[in-house]
């Protein structure tokens, strides 16, 4: 059976507040678990108007405690962003307040612009250093050796499961070298997904952490009662995003008519291709996308996201795909392997 998950970005709709956002991602997370969705990630990024999530082990630790069978996660951290010891203390906190759900996702980009990045990295002139901050931060995390002058604590031995996230070849090819499950991006970055799991199953190293492979794609979902009321909802991110193309991030947009009277059409080409990976409309067109795209790619697991403006319809939306993985969960292309988590 295939697990299938929900990814927040904790958008901020305009005429709204971060605190309305916060306190939609926490209404969002005690029906996700409801509606049998296995993790809640959510994600870092900042200097962005319209997501909330900056803060991510703090949002984090606030839908934990107010959920209790969901895992809750990052998806992910920027861990170029800090120290590897900070990281395994934040999670091994959550882990030790809440033993067996919590998930931690890293990836390798800072999650902003690169001022934004010189006011948070310890240093961009360090080369890539990601790898060794991988294998430290996992380290902290496992069973420390009795001579280690540096524990995290907490941390050490919560074994808190690490994923490495990526939208390229790069993270495939290192989740593969260090036997570690992998989530590719494609809700915003589709181009290099076949390719990507390709190389992360047919170099994929078998570990102390997973003895197969187990590739997460993300899926876009803007599911409604008619084709077009989804199609409504999805103006939203559209919207959005050309506006981040542009150089303009802001608050997420309320939904349009007719798109085409605000983006421009080679923007809109953009943004369509970026969105691609992508679920729209009624329940029946919903499953038959997403039935589609399970055959086309054969995840393992898939974690659904959506910026819709209005929380009512957000929560309809993620209702609708749960009850469309439901029925697919069964019968799925994927599955071949599933971590312990």
């Amino acid at each position: 059976m295939i697990r299938y998950s929900l990814l927040d970005l904790a958008p901020v709709p305009e005429g709204r507040t971060t605190a309305d956002a916060l306190r939609n991602t926490l209404d969002l997370a005690r029906h996700a678990e409801r509606w049998g969705f296995h993790r809640y990630w959510l994600a870092e990024h900042h200097n962005m108007p319209g997501i909330a999530s900056a803060a991510t082990t703090v949002v984090m630790a606030h839908v934990a405690c107010a959920t209790e069978t969901i895992r809750v996660g990052a998806g992910g951290i920027m861990l170029p962003n800090h120290a590897p010891l900070v990281i395994a203390e934040q999670f091994g906190t959550l882990a030790t307040l809440h033993p067996g759900r919590i998930d931690l996702g890293i990836g390798r980009a800072p999650g902003t612009d690169m001022v934004t990045a010189r006011a948070l990295r310890r240093s961009l002139e360090e080369g890539d250093g990601f790898p060794n901050d991988v294998v430290e931060l996992i380290g902290y995390l496992g069973d420390p050796p009795p001579d280690a002058r540096v524990r995290a604590i907490p941390g050490a031995a919560t074994h808190v499961p690490v994923w490495i996230l990526g939208s390229s070849l790069y993270g495939a090819q290192l989740a593969a070298h260090l036997g570690l499950p992998y989530a590719f991006a494609s809700h915003f970055a589709p181009d290099a997904l076949s390719e990507a799991m390709a190389i992360y199953r047919s170099t994929f190293r078998p570990s102390q952490y997973l003895e197969k492979p187990h590739c997460m794609m993300a899926i876009n979902v803007f599911a409604a009662p008619s084709d077009g009321d989804g199609h409504h909802l999805k103006t939203s991110v559209q919207q959005a995003f050309a506006n981040l193309r542009s150089g303009r991030p802001g608050l997420l947009p309320p939904p349009v008519d007719r798109i085409e009277d605000h983006v421009d059409a080679v923007m809109l080409r953009t943004v369509e291709q970026a969105l691609s990976i992508c679920a729209t409309g009624s329940p029946e067109t919903v499953r038959s996308e997403i039935a589609g795209l399970l055959r086309r790619y054969a995840p393992d697991e898939i974690i659904l996201t959506g910026q819709i403006h209005d929380h009512a319809a957000r929560l309809r939306s993620f209702e609708i795909a749960a009850d469309v993985m439901s029925d697919l969960a069964e019968h799925a292309v994927g599955g071949s392997s599933t971590p312990s988590q």
